[in-house]
């Protein structure tokens, strides 16, 4: 270690002693609801925000090899560019993350249309999703943790069933971020919930992550059509331009001609994790920096998005936000698992509880 990692991990010491948790008012969405931005950090110097409105996580601060802090997620200063139109910066996303074909499905022999907000397809919850809503925030200090509450009606955007759902934040002292979802209904519905923040281990708008070196195991992902709908095929990944299954460079084949590649003008693929429980869904390293970020989930997918449609966007501190300056790993049910009987069940019944965990964990080497 340097000199200047030695000092600086001196005064981060002073800094952050103890773990705490903290919350402000952030300001007011357009009906009123008072809207709060909370900080949890530990004694490592590691701080992540996240604001009660939908659930968004608006800042991950992590050292990189010499000690230097970055905020290494996209996003915004303010609530106010959280409250407009964005590209899912750091959210919570449901009832359904992802796509749904048609916008319909059936259950219990019975035909659910839900919100139509992607051509003729669902994504990400519909048009006023878990987003774009306030969650009761509570905060859980000896866990230096923030517990966030939501009840979506039955009905709300077509889904069935009143869902009471809890996500907690907790924050190590491993710097790691840990997220638990939980939801239980009254009626048979679909869930599947995620976290949809945009990574950039260099740090937010440092520019594009095609150096950054990936590395996810796994080798098949689900096949798609023209509106990134899944066939219901698991395709063989390997030696294709999806393959991550060693670590190298995600721009190294981003502009192959790989079919599925281009059709999502990047990546934008679900991979099928292996095994059951707990287990690696991908690590990523920045080399210039040295920070690494391992992601571990007890989810059967994650959707790998590399930013394709970035353009222009005003982020913080005056940064502008461009094409593939972000990537996203999107730990969750398969897409369109409702109408694909073969795919791992998005189903959740009265009487059993939604459980997911997803850790991401920062290091630098």
């Amino acid at each position: 270690m340097t000199l200047r990692a030695i000092l600086t991990a001196l005064v981060l010491n002073l800094a952050f002693s103890h773990a705490a948790v903290t919350g402000e008012t952030w300001g007011k969405t357009a009906s009123g609801n008072e809207v709060q931005l909370f900080s949890l950090r530990n004694a490592r110097g590691m701080e992540v925000r996240i604001t009660n409105y939908g659930g968004i996580i608006v800042a991950i601060k992590v050292p990189d090899r010499e000690g230097r802090m970055a905020d290494v997620v996209l996003g915004f200063d303010a609530l106010e560019s959280y409250l407009g139109k964005h590209p899912h910066f750091g959210c919570l996303t449901g009832r359904y993350a992802n796509r749904i074909g048609g916008a319909a499905f059936r259950l219990d022999g019975a035909e659910y249309r839900v919100t139509a907000n992607s051509g003729r397809n669902h994504i990400h919850g519909g048009k006023v999703s878990f987003a774009a809503v306030v969650w009761k925030a509570a905060v859980l200090a000896t866990k230096n943790a923030l517990e966030l509450k939501y009840t979506s009606a039955d009905g709300e955007e077509g889904f069935p069933g009143k869902l009471d759902c809890v996500v907690t934040y907790q924050l190590t002292e491993a710097n790691e971020l840990r997220i638990d979802y939980s939801a239980k209904t009254d009626k048979p519905t679909v869930v599947n919930l995620t976290n949809h923040s945009y990574f950039n281990l260099a740090g937010e708008g440092r520019g594009d992550v095609l150096a950054h070196e990936m590395m996810i195991p796994a080798d098949r992902f689900t096949a798609t059509d023209d509106e990134l709908i899944p066939t219901g095929e698991l395709e063989s990944l390997l030696g294709t331009a999806l393959d991550f299954t060693k670590a190298h460079p995600i721009g190294e084949r981003i502009e192959s001609n790989f079919k599925p590649l281009v059709q999502g003008k990047g990546y934008d693929h679900n991979y099928v994790l292996k095994g059951q429980g707990m287990k690696l869904a991908a690590r990523v390293k920045d080399p210039k920096s040295g920070r690494v970020m391992e992601v571990t989930t007890t989810e059967p997918g994650v959707q790998l998005y590399t930013g394709n449609h970035l353009k222009g966007v005003q982020g913080k501190a005056g940064h502008v936000y461009e094409k593939r300056h972000g990537f996203c790993l999107e730990t969750q049910k398969y897409p369109d698992s409702p109408n694909k009987p073969q795919f791992p069940s998005a189903t959740l019944l009265p009487g059993d509880t939604y459980l997911h965990t997803t850790i991401f964990s920062f290091s630098a080497e």
